[in-house]
């Protein structure tokens, strides 16, 4: 089991860039491959993007590509997503998920294959 815990949200100007993190407990971080969604107020939660257990593989919502990167240090069990440009259509909840990953291939992209969820951070992102 592992316990996921986000920071780094915030209120920020357009245009300006964010760190979120995503601190995990356990000692088996490496075994699950994770993702960042968010929820905006009234729409459903979405991808933001995903990561192998790894970290050498990465999927990326059409919405965010070039713009937001996913990143992983399995050292610090933390999971990071650096976000630039930042848009007012950004803002939302950003949660942070994970699955266990019998392999380093496995990147998942819905909603319903990830077990655990962190609490969520909220970011703000005004015009």
């Amino acid at each position: 089991q592992v316990q996921l815990v986000e920071s780094g949200g915030g209120l920020v100007q357009a245009g300006v860039s964010l760190r979120l993190s995503c601190a995990a407990s356990g000692r088996t971080f490496s075994s699950y491959a994770m993702g960042w969604f968010r929820q905006a107020p009234g729409k459903e939660r979405e991808l933001v993007g995903s990561i192998n257990r790894s970290g050498g593989s990465k999927y990326y919502a059409d919405s965010v590509k070039g713009r937001f990167t996913i990143s992983r240090d399995n050292a610090k069990n933390t999971m990071y997503l650096q976000m630039n440009t930042l848009k007012p259509e950004d803002t939302a909840v950003y949660y942070c998920a994970a699955v266990i990953s019998g392999n380093n291939f496995y990147i998942p992209r819905r909603l319903d294959e990830y077990t655990y969820w962190g609490q969520g951070t909220q970011v703000t992102v005004s015009a």
